[in-house]
Formats: structure tokens, sequence, C-alpha cells
């Protein structure tokens, strides 16, 4: 557990450290005045001491020198009153105890006394004989004082005095007393300064973090506050204001004007990051929010969620024909009609959110989900068939809805958005226009879906993908011209598989570019096999290429590749192409057909009539041929109007010199009418259906030995 240390806290501590710093530096000074007092006290002691003997050794020298002086008459003349009035007045001086004169045969000659005790008697002790000089001896409690009484330079006798220095102690006791008392008096005297000294320092440091409390800590605390508010996003709960003039306040009021301006962007940011640019609607950011927050509040009891995934039907045709700005405008047209009619359809709040490109989703909180979903679903349709103006044109688009309802279907808000997509495409396979309920057995499908991109993408390493050929031949003399070459899928499962069962998984798998460029090259060293066969002179083929082929911008390449790799003549190659595919980004189809065509490769377009080009489409892009869809043939002898759609066509691609071959042909009387109306060539189950090379082969040689 981590312990918050903040200024205040720091700020103390460094008041505490400077305080035990000043606390230590008084206690040393205290340790060295303590010892200097010491050193005080005994230096005193010894210097009262000195001065106190040597005054004393000083006065008890001059003392004996005077006694000595005064006693040499009296002593020659053994004068005896003399002599004690002479020793009597230096026995009264001060500390002196005793006086003691002798001649010089060392024998007393006066005491001190008045009776003169020791008179006569010997100072047998040499010591005391008497010098030259004056000598002192001290020894335990007295002080002996000698001196000789000189007469012409002849000793006559001596003198000792006896100081007794109990007196002396106690004055020196006295003055040392006086100067402890002093000494201890300036202690106590520094120890109350000293102590006033931390006391003032400690008071002060009291106060100095009561200011910064509350001058500076506090207002730190607060902005501090204010901004974890601010990062919260709890804005209102920021009160901010000083009256102070100082740096302090100006830096409350700049973060109070700080934390305004934040707010107000970051409700700009918020409505930019969860708001469709276009429409206006909720992005998919804020529809998950949305869902977030309705799930948390949805309880037990008879209401539900409900989802509703829309995909606009056949939008991309008109950015493709009319450009994104186009585009973009029927967007917002549509996103107001959803918003609009699943109000007002539903009764009740609907949120709308567009989850991206021509994606929206639709929500709600009702009773009795599945009825209302169905009739917003219906309405949401039928506002979207209503037709679009665009530039004096009308568009007509549509929808397909899928939904899903909490918590019958799922209990998260992505596990939503998931099955209202896979509901959707269940939507869009049902024939768009509609919609569709999710199921469990939709995962099932969309499972299926899933294993069958994860098989296709090692189908080509395993060889699983194959090349059957269509026979094409010209209409009237049943001439074999060429074949179309079409893929087939022998899965090790699932058994031989047309392209509509894989192609969508492998366009939205992001596999077609691989499959299509194995498809060109294969179909090209195919059909150069057959060129041994004089049944088969000039024999074409025919690929069809994915819009995703032409406009990765490297499809003149692959071309030359398969052609080089196959030995195949470039004039025997045609490339198959939708109307969709070439007239989405028609100047790149002109680019690439222009440099298609120099090299002597063939342009058609396939399943012509099922898009929307027109005359003015085809005279600007150079194509060779078209072939018209099997939906026109199929109905060609019980629809007059097919009829003659497929007249038009074939008389729109003989004015502008291009060549025609209808599809699907399975009777006689197709093939008559196509005749009639000059068709050039055919191809279908009537001729042939699609065989594998080897078969093919077969064919041609048994036709050819047929006289076919």
């Amino acid at each position: 557990m981590s312990i918050r240390f903040g200024l205040q806290g720091r700020f103390m501590l460094a008041i505490l450290a400077g305080l035990l710093v000043v606390a230590g530096l008084a206690a040393t000074l205290w340790q060295r005045q303590t010892r200097v007092f010491a050193e005080v006290a005994q230096v005193s002691s010894e210097t009262v001491h000195e001065l106190t003997f040597d005054a004393l050794e000083s006065r008890g020298r001059q003392l004996a020198s005077d006694l000595a002086s005064q006693l040499v008459n009296p002593l020659y003349f053994m004068d005896m009153e003399q002599i004690a009035e002479r020793a009597d007045a230096a026995g009264r001086q001060p500390g002196v105890s005793s006086v003691l004169v002798f001649d010089k045969d060392m024998r007393v000659v006066h005491d001190g006394t008045a009776q003169i005790v020791r008179y006569g008697e010997r100072i047998r002790d040499n010591r005391d004989r008497p010098g030259s000089g004056v000598q002192v001896q001290w020894g335990d409690g007295v002080m002996e004082v000698r001196a000789a009484i000189v007469l012409a330079d002849n000793a006559i006798g001596g003198l000792r005095l006896t100081f007794d220095l109990a007196g002396v102690q106690i004055q020196q006791r006295t003055a040392q007393q006086r100067l402890a008392d002093r000494q201890s008096a300036a202690t106590t005297t520094y120890r109350i300064w000293l102590a006033g000294l931390l006391g003032t320092l400690g008071l002060l440091g009291i106060v100095v973090s009561w200011l910064v409390s509350r001058g500076l800590v506090a207002p730190i605390r607060m902005l501090a506050d204010a901004a974890r508010d601010i990062e919260a996003g709890r804005y209102r709960q920021i009160q901010l204001a000083s009256p102070r003039n100082d740096e302090m306040g100006e830096l409350i009021r700049s973060f109070a004007r700080m934390a305004d301006g934040v707010e107000k962007h970051e409700r700009e940011v918020r409505r930019i990051a969860y708001t469709d640019s276009l429409t206006g609607l909720p992005n998919r950011l804020a529809l998950r929010e949305i869902l977030d927050v309705k799930l948390q509040g949805q309880g037990a009891g008879d209401f539900a969620l409900v989802l509703m995934f829309i995909d606009l039907d056949d939008f991309k045709r008109v950015n493709d024909t009319m450009g994104h700005e186009a585009g973009d405008r029927v967007l917002i047209q549509l996103a107001d009609r959803i918003r609009e009619n699943a109000g007002r359809a539903a009764g009740i709040e609907v949120q709308v959110a567009r989850f991206g490109g021509d994606e929206f989703v639709a929500v709600m909180v009702c009773e009795e989900p599945r009825l209302r979903a169905a009739r917003v679903a219906d309405a949401i349709i039928d506002a979207l068939l209503a037709p679009v103006r665009l530039r004096g044109r009308e568009q007509f688009l549509g929808a397909s809805i899928g939904i899903t309802v909490f918590p019958d279907d799922a209990r998260s808000a992505s596990q939503l958005i998931k099955n209202g997509d896979i509901a959707m495409y269940q939507a869009k396979l049902a024939g768009k226009n509609c919609y569709r309920f999710y199921s469990r057995a939709l995962d099932d499908a969309m499972a299926d879906r899933v294993q069958l991109e994860h098989d296709l993408r090692g189908a080509l390493e395993r060889e699983e993908l194959k090349l059957y050929y269509q026979p094409v031949v010209s209409t009237n003399e049943q001439t074999l011209r060429g074949v179309e070459a079409l893929l087939r899928w022998e899965h090790p499962a699932r058994g031989l598989l047309m392209p509509a069962e894989f192609i969508d998984v492998a366009e939205q798998g992001g596999l077609i570019a691989m499959i299509g460029a194995y498809v060109l090259t294969r179909a090209c060293c195919d059909i150069a096999t057959l060129s041994d066969l004089h049944a088969a002179p000039g024999l074409f083929v025919s690929v069809n290429v994915s819009a995703r082929q032409m406009r990765s911008g490297d499809l003149v390449e692959h071309v030359s590749s398969a052609l080089a790799a196959s030995g195949l003549a470039s004039t025997r190659l045609r490339l198959e192409l939708t109307e969709t595919a070439v007239f989405s980004d028609e100047a790149l189809a002109i680019a690439q057909f222009t440099r298609l065509r120099a090299t002597g490769v063939r342009v058609w377009l396939d399943d012509f009539g099922t898009g929307f080009s027109g005359l003015s489409h085809l005279r600007r892009v150079p194509v060779d041929g078209v072939k018209i869809d099997r939906s026109f043939v199929a109905d060609l002898l019980d629809d007059p109007d097919d009829v003659a759609l497929t007249s038009a066509i074939i008389a729109l691609a003989h004015s502008l010199g291009i060549g025609v071959v209808a599809e699907g042909v399975e009777d006689l009387e197709q093939l008559r009418v196509l005749s009639e109306h000059g068709c050039e060539m055919v191809q279908g189950f009537l001729i042939a259906k699609a065989m594998p090379l080897s078969m093919l082969r077969d064919w041609i040689v048994h036709r050819a030995a047929a006289g076919v």
C-alpha cells in the first residue's frame, strides 16, 4: 500500500529536518559550551589557586626577608626583648601560625610563645639550616618560609615562618564558588536563549506551514480535485473562484477558464466523435454506447430491445454511375426517411445510427417486439422504395433489414450487431427489399460460410479448382468457334460446386484476384494443348474477369504473363467482364481495354442487358462484342418484350460493328429466333454442357468424325 506524501507533508518534513538540524547544531554548541565552561572553570580554579598561593608565597618571602633584616642586631646582641617583639609582630600577621628564630648553631632563640618553650632546643633537621636566601617549602596544609639572618655576609642565625593554609583554601573555595555561580547563571541564560530560539523556530515553522497550507497547498489541492473532475467529465462539480490578486489567484482563475474551455472542447469533440458528419445521425461509436446504456437498464419484464440492421440495396450503383457526391446526397435523404418513418411506425422513440457506408441501425425498446419490429421494417422498406431524384433523374433503391431481439437472441451489444448483420445477409439472399428475423439456424449458415471460405483458401494448393469448357458455335452452320472457361470446385466433402456457390465467398474473402489469375493462366495453357486438333483451328477461349481484377491495374500484365506461359496467340483470348464491372470505372476500363486490344486480345461484355449500359457507353468503351444474358433467352418464346429487347441488342451490336453471342440456348426454337434476328454465335445446353478439357477434346473429335 503506497502512502501519499503531499506537498504540505514534504514541506513539514523539510521544516522538521531544519529544526532537527538546528537542534543538532544547538546540541553541539551546548556540548561545546559545556566543555568550554568546564575548561574555563578548571583554568579559573587553577588560576585562583596559583594567584592565591603565589600571593601567599610572595607575602611569606617578603615577611621572612623583612623579619630577618629586623632581627640582625637583636640576635647579634641577643636582645631577647627585641627578638620577642619582632617575633610577636610577625606571628600576628594573617595566616602565620608560628615563628621560630634560631642562632647559627641551630638552637631555638625564640619560638613565638611567651614562655619560649623551645628555647635552646637544637633543630636537628639539616634542611632547616639557613641558607643564603629565602626558601619556601609547602607541606600538608602549611607553608614554611625560611630565611637566614646575615651580618656582614655571615649567617648568625635564621628564622622559620609557618603559614596555615586553611584560610587561604577557604578564600580559594569562595572565589571558585563565586566563579561557578556565575558560570551556572551564564549556562542558565544560554539554555533559556537556546530554548527560546528553538521554540521560536518551531513556532515560525508552524506559522509558515499554516500559511503554505492555506495559501499554496489548499489551492493546489483544489486545482488537483478540479483536474480529477475534468478528467472524469464532472464539469458541473467544478467551482473555481478566488479573490486573491497574486499569482495563485491568477492561476485559479486561469484554471477555471481552462476547465470551461475543455468542457466546450470536449462537447465539440464528443459531438464530432459520436455524430456522423454526413447524416447527423449517431455513428458506430455512439451506437455502442446507446446499446450499452439500454442493455444495462434492461431488466426482466415485457419490454425487449429490438435492433434492426438496415443495408441499402444497390447503393454502389449510385456511386459508380453518378459519383460519390451524389451518393452522399442520396444517403442524407434516405437517412431522413429511415429516422422519420421508423419513429412514426413504431409510435415510440427509435434511435437510428449510421453504422458505416450504406448501413444503418435502428434501436428501440418496446412491448411485442417482433410485431412492432415487423411494422417498422415494412415502413422503412416502403419509404426507401420511393424514388430519389438526382440531376433530373430518378434513382430507385431499397433496403434489406435484419432484425434481432434482446434478450431472446443475444446477451451483449456485439452479439446483437453480429446477429442483425447475419439476419440482414439472409434478407439479401432472399431477394433484397425485405426483412428477416435472426434465428439460431442462421448461425449455422454463417458458420458454414466461414468454413467454406476457409476451405477455399486451400483449394488452389490442393488442386480442387478445375476448369470446365462450354463450346460456342456459329448460329447457322453450328461450326465450333470457341469455348468459355467456367470454374468448378471439386470440394472433397460437398462435391462439385458451381461458381454461384463460392464466387461471392471469394469476393468477400479477398481471394478472387488470386483465383482469377489462376483461371486466366490455366485456360490459356489448356486451349494451347488443343492446337494439334485439325477440327478446331483458331479456337478461342473466353475467360471471365472480375471487377476487382480490372481495378487492380495490373490486368494487362497478368494477361501478357498467361499468354507467354502458354504460348497461346493473343487473338485467341477473349476476356469477358460484366457491364457493372466495366462502367463502374469507365475511364480505367477504356485505358485497360485499349492496351489489351493493342496486343490482339478481344474484350466482350458479359450478361449484356441486365446492367445499365447504353449506346453512349458502348461508343466510348472499346469492346469487341456482347453476350446476351440467359434471362432474355429463357423467355424468348413466351415474352414479346424479351424478343424486342434481344432484337434491339443484336441490332445495336451490329450498328457498332461488334459481335453478339447468346448464352443459355436450350432448344431449337430459341436457336431459330436468334438466327432470324441475326445473332452470330450461341452457347448452351442445346449445343453442349460445360465439360472438362479431356471430354472437350473427345467432343471435338467426335463432332469432326460425325461431319459436323
